[in-house]
């Protein structure tokens, strides 16, 4: 893969990683100058081709793509990042940007939209927004794959009852539809809560919003 040098910080500092993408090789060199002035850590390519080559970074990461590349474009590539990085928040630096370009990019999804030239601390305001999008993104994810962790601990009944009871059923209601006593369907809720590591009815319902939890269809 052609690349440039990059400024890496040890693997167990892990800093933020900037991916930039840019045909101009002086414009690489002065951004990876400016991102390691700040502390963080830069990888340069020439093209998406050779970005592509990459596997999608898997720490807090964002990336500055010039807008006129060889081959794809950057705006056509745009709507490639999604899938293949992960929704990478994306920068868009160009020297023949206009309104409709623009547009067209935030609405894509960007961050941010920079005109060449553009002045250092523009550059480094959107790069410290876009990390802050990323950073909580992947927090975001983090938490659900938890969520959803402990949701697959539950047995099928345990599962059963949760629904109902995110659904607003007291427990005797619950005992009535699912042909349980109402001792056992209390059992069976405070297993659910205990393995959702919840406290409250009120967590417990925010925590079926997220993942989707639902009872039978004739309750709906």
């Amino acid at each position: 893969m052609s690349q440039d040098n990059s400024s890496r910080a040890p693997a167990n500092a892990a800093p933020p990683l900037v991916l930039v993408v840019d045909d101009d090789a002086s414009l690489r060199a002065a951004l990876a100058a400016l991102f390691k002035s700040v502390g963080l850590a830069t990888e340069l390519f020439g093209s998406t081709a050779a970005l592509l080559e990459r596997k999608p970074p898997e720490g807090e990461s964002c990336l500055v793509l010039d807008v006129r590349l060889p081959g794809v474009s950057g705006l056509d590539f745009q709507t490639q990042l999604a899938k293949l990085y992960r929704d990478i928040p994306v920068i868009f630096v160009t020297g023949y940007g206009d309104i409709t370009m623009s547009v067209r990019a935030m609405k894509a999804g960007a961050v941010d939209f920079l005109p060449k030239p553009f002045r250092d601390q523009d550059m480094l305001d959107a790069v410290t927004n876009a990390l802050a999008r990323d950073r909580a993104r992947r927090a975001a994810a983090d938490e659900m794959a938890v969520l959803h962790a402990r949701y697959k601990s539950l047995t099928s009944r345990e599962r059963e009852i949760m629904a109902y009871v995110t659904a607003g059923l007291m427990n005797k209601q619950i005992a009535a539809e699912v042909g349980l006593s109402e001792i056992t369907v209390k059992i069976h809720r405070g297993a659910v809560m205990r393995k959702m590591e919840v406290r409250s009815l009120a967590d417990l319902v925010r925590v079926g919003e997220a993942l989707s939890v639902h009872p039978p269809e004739q309750l709906n």
